[in-house]
């Protein structure tokens, strides 16, 4: 069965055009083409972010956050106790009042206390400002690296500028080192956030939003990569790269207080977000995705329905955080 599914998900007919089979993608005559059993690769990479993120946070994240004054809170824990413990992960962590009584007469002591152990209890579920502000470090620092990477890689190339260009020699199109490692840490880095969902401080708002991105992201990224439709999909990690460390820098300095540098900073990615997200990915990167593979192919394969799908999904959370973002900024402008 398991042989029979492989050979449905790789059929020729999904992947790439017409009369091309995956005999041409063989390196040869100095061309080289992206493989799927690269991607495998991702896993470890993912792996070796974690370990830099600890110690990135830890030595680097730390130090910084003592000297935009944010102080590292100890919380102080509860006495062990199985009886309210289990209570609180398997039934409620805010009891009522006759509930709490209840768990008191089990556990032999007073109202106060059970009280009391809920409260401290239900604090070490909080992440300190120390730990968002860790959190806040690592993603700007990744997003940072990966637009300053991601400008040297495509500044001297055509497609940059000319759009018509990702789709010029298609599909044999040579895999250029530089795009292979921006594709590898790309991907590499939203498996590192899946991985870490547990454990990272959870958003109550658009949590699922996030979970849908990333494995989205990680979707795309991908199958673009098996279709060898590199060339667009660098453009569209760097559309979304360069509004990002702008928003996580915002958030540091929120939580180190600085009221004035952090409203700038957030209007600066507001402003980074609405012309990467809103103008530029739906009228320049999904215009090349949708409309000019009609000039090069008149039977378009499964994997074009498939790639601007997962797009359209990303242009509409594009379109929900926009929401988001200018109910703040209208907050922030109209109600100071």
């Amino acid at each position: 069965i398991l042989k029979t599914l492989n050979s449905w998900f790789w059929w020729e007919n999904i992947w790439m055009p017409i009369n091309c089979t995956w005999a041409h993608f063989v390196d040869r005559d100095g061309l080289v083409f992206p493989k799927p059993h690269q991607l495998y690769a991702t896993i470890p990479y993912a792996l070796v972010l974690l370990i830099i993120r600890f110690f990135s946070e830890r030595y680097v994240a730390i130090p910084l956050a003592k000297a935009l004054g944010i102080k590292n809170v100890r919380r102080v824990k509860p006495q062990p106790n199985p009886v309210l413990e289990s209570y609180f992960r398997e039934c409620s962590k805010h009891p009522s009042q006759s509930e709490i009584q209840g768990l008191a007469k089990k556990c032999n002591c007073t109202v106060r206390l059970v009280e009391k152990w809920f409260r401290r209890r239900r604090n070490l579920e909080i992440p300190t400002v120390l730990r968002k502000f860790q959190e806040a470090f690592w993603r700007f620092s990744f997003y940072l690296t990966s637009s300053i990477a991601g400008f040297i890689f495509l500044y001297d190339k055509p497609w940059f500028y000319d759009i018509w260009q990702t789709w010029v020699g298609y599909p044999f199109q040579s895999l250029l080192p530089s795009q292979y490692w921006y594709y590898m840490a790309e991907i590499s880095f939203y498996w590192s956030l899946l991985f870490t969902l547990g454990i990272d401080n959870k958003r109550k708002a658009d949590f699922l939003a996030h979970v849908v991105h990333h494995l989205a992201a990680i979707g795309l990224m991908s199958g673009s990569w098996c279709g060898n439709y590199v060339r667009l999909g660098t453009l569209v990690i760097f559309v979304h790269d360069t509004a990002d460390f702008w928003l996580e820098a915002a958030k540091m300095f929120n939580y180190a207080r600085w009221e004035k540098t952090c409203n700038m900073l957030f209007i600066i990615f507001s402003i980074a977000f609405f012309i990467t997200r809103i103008i530029l990915f739906p009228f320049w990167i999904l215009r090349a995705t949708l409309y000019q593979p009609t000039y090069y192919s008149t039977t378009p394969v499964i994997a074009y329905f498939l790639f601007n799908g997962q797009l359209l999904i990303l242009q509409g959370l594009h379109l929900y955080w926009g929401y988001l973002i200018f109910k703040i900024l209208r907050r922030f402008i109209f109600l100071k």
